[in-house]
C-alpha cells in the first residue's frame, strides 16, 4: 500500500502499483442508495433465473 513516509516519492508508489495518483488524495465514495437497490435486484432476478 501506499506509505507517506516512505523514501520512495508518492508517484513512485503509484507508478510501482499501477494506481492513479489522483486516487491518492480523494477518499472513496460508497455506492448509493439507488445503486444498491439496483444491484439487489439483478441478484434477486440472478438467483431466480441463472441461466
Amino acid at each position: 500500500m501506499i506509505d507517506r513516509g516512505c523514501e520512495l516519492s508518492l508517484s513512485r508508489q503509484c507508478a510501482l502499483l499501477g494506481v492513479s495518483r489522483s486516487s491518492q488524495y480523494c477518499p472513496p465514495s460508497g455506492e448509493s442508495a439507488q445503486n444498491l437497490a439496483l444491484m439487489r435486484q439483478l441478484d434477486e432476478l440472478h438467483l431466480a433465473h441463472p441461466f
